[in-house]
């Protein structure tokens, strides 16, 4: 199925691995031309690099600075944006609980999850409005509708993440550039499952086996698992091509049943 999207130019944030990767790898399955944004380049993106349609680009979107260093790089290379993916973000498992979460915390995890968003949507959106039409993809997460003590900061932010992107595309639609969330619940990814993610500090914290914590985890979906990045992916790619012309304001959730309310 031909989505219109061979030839286009997309910024992708947080695309050294787990989800942002992912998304790489599909845009450019469909033609796309993608300027991979990462705090480090990874082996994964230099392989992807091989053939010209993916650029790398090593970069910290946590600084002030840095989401207009990508898009400047983006638009030197390639003279054009088409679709942005803000896929960038950070968690941090409060186990302590709300009286453990400093100042320190609640700045960086918004800084991660909410301003290096606003930051690229910034510095990007003067090219989305000149490509005519085009499309802002932003990975947001269940949390932003579930409140949950763990990760109260986390959650907060992504809520604003997500009301952000709702309000900015009422101003752009109307200029031709569609604006969209998408909200992951537990995705197979070293945010959860690695070394440092989620089901090892609480392993840590409360005791027990982080392969059992994590399979806790994904039964509480109605389909008993996580979702893959992949599966992510598929929905951006959606989302950033013309079969989704007519969406925008959306938030798409994808959590295998996780969240129960309407």
């Amino acid at each position: 199925m031909d989505l219109h999207l061979s030839g286009k130019v997309a910024v992708v944030t947080g695309a050294g691995r787990g989800i942002g990767l992912a998304v790489v790898r599909a845009l450019a399955a469909e033609g796309v031309r993608v300027v991979a944004g990462a705090r480090t380049v990874t082996g994964e993106l230099e392989r992807l690099a091989g053939d010209g349609a993916v650029r790398p680009v090593a970069v910290d979107l946590s600084t002030v600075d840095g989401p207009g260093r990508l898009v400047d790089a983006a638009v030197a290379e390639f003279g054009r944006i088409d679709v942005l993916v803000n896929n960038v973000g950070a968690v941090s498992p409060r186990p302590g609980g709300f009286l453990s979460v400093t100042d320190e915390d609640w700045i960086a995890t918004f800084t991660m999850n909410l301003l290096a968003h606003v930051r690229t949507v910034r510095a990007a959106l003067p090219h989305l409005y000149a490509a005519g039409t085009a499309a802002v993809v932003t990975i947001a997460s269940v949390n932003a509708t579930l409140p949950d003590p763990l990760v109260i900061d986390y959650g907060a932010a992504k809520a604003a993440l997500v009301n952000f992107s709702k309000a900015l595309s009422k101003e752009a639609g109307p200029r031709g550039v569609r604006v969209n969330t998408i909200s992951p619940g537990p995705v197979g990814t070293d945010l959860w499952l690695g070394a440092g993610g989620v089901a090892e500090t609480i392993a840590r914290e409360r005791g027990g086996d982080p392969a059992q914590i994590a399979e806790r985890a994904a039964q509480d979906a109605v389909t008993g698992r996580f979702t893959e990045p992949e599966e992510v992916a598929g929905l951006v790619v959606y989302l950033a091509g013309d079969l989704a012309a007519n969406v925008t304001g959306a938030n798409l959730v994808i959590d295998g049943g996780l969240v129960t309310t309407l």
